[in-house]
């Protein structure tokens, strides 16, 4: 039974989506008052001089550093929560079904290749959608145990090609290769944030468009059909924009694992699945979260920083933990 309204659920949110990033901003190695980011944002957007150094700091270090992490959050779990939908599995995520796998690919071949800019983001991308297409192909059936088994079939053999292209790397290309892939915001600046900002909005209003089909092939194939569905399109579509969402993400901020499987689940657990402002709680929530998590690694070393993909996948073995334990107690 959901423990609360949707609407409750995003009067939670709304105020957390305003006071963490501002939190967030606020705190580093250069401590800043909340007060004094919310002037130097609001100097920002009105056109105004920068004052001082910590101006400087907020505009141009921290603030697109916390944005790329909301983006990251968003994205990632709304794309986990529409592949759960679509494949009707609750462990599925951009990495169960290789899109994440063929975004590093490519994002290694890029990096040890020595092609920088937007080549990155763009060999991501097609290594995300040689994985949809090949996963596609070998499960033509369109059954989803085959997409499934065939997505892990996938992942398994385009990370050890990306592994096998790390062997065959310089040092120090390996070296960018293993910084990049424990996952991190740091490289974030203004002149990139738009692309993946663009991908990730612009998905999530086509995703939220598709929200009732989605709602209906949570409950069959023969039920989707039913209620008029296009079930092979829709699903293939969902496919595709959750591989587009997946390497934009994957090629600025590296792998962050355990997202799209955690907060699809928290989500659920607190609104239920059937809501209609799913996606848009989805959405908040892995925002919200994914600035805490990168404030966390920020802080927990004190100057020295961890990598976000680290923190996400100890947070998401121990929330699976506790949903097996949970899981046993129910059963017993």
């Amino acid at each position: 039974m959901p423990l609360l309204k949707p609407g409750q659920l995003m009067l939670l949110l709304l105020p957390l989506l305003l006071i963490s990033p501002l939190v967030a901003v606020a705190t580093g190695s250069a401590d800043i008052a909340p007060y004094d980011v919310a002037q130097a944002v609001a100097r920002a957007l009105t056109g105004e001089a920068a004052q001082g150094l910590s101006d400087r700091i907020i505009i141009e270090l921290r603030l697109p550093r916390v944005l790329l992490a909301m983006l990251c959050g968003a994205g990632l779990a709304v794309s986990g929560s529409v592949l759960q939908s679509v494949t009707r599995n609750p462990l599925a995520d951009p990495y169960l079904f290789g899109i994440s796998a063929g975004s590093t690919l490519g994002a290694v071949l890029a990096l040890t290749l020595g092609v920088a800019g937007l080549g990155l983001p763009v060999c991501a991308f097609l290594g995300s959608l040689i994985a949809v297409a090949v996963v596609m192909v070998m499960a033509r059936d369109g059954q989803v145990e085959g997409l499934i088994l065939a997505g892990v079939a996938i992942s398994f053999l385009l990370s050890s090609l990306a592994n096998l292209a790390l062997y065959f790397g310089d040092s120090q290309a390996i070296q960018a290769v293993l910084f990049w892939s424990l996952g991190s915001f740091s490289r974030a600046t203004w002149a990139t944030l738009w692309i993946p900002g663009l991908v990730v909005l612009v998905s999530l209003v086509i995703i939220h468009q598709f929200q009732r089909p989605l709602q209906a092939l949570m409950a069959g194939d023969e039920s989707a059909h039913t209620q008029g569905v296009a079930v092979a399109p829709l699903r293939l579509g969902m496919l595709l924009l959750t591989a587009l969402i997946t390497a934009s993400l994957v090629a600025y901020c590296g792998g962050i694992g355990f997202v799209g499987l955690m907060v699809p689940h928290i989500v659920r657990m607190l609104i239920g699945a059937a809501s209609g402002a799913t996606i848009v709680a989805t959405a908040a929530f892995g925002a919200v979260m994914m600035v805490w998590v990168d404030l966390l690694a920020r802080q927990l070393l004190g100057n020295q920083e961890l990598p976000v993909g680290v923190v996400t996948a100890i947070l998401g073995s121990c929330f699976f933990i506790a949903l097996l334990i949970n899981r046993r107690r129910r059963l017993a």
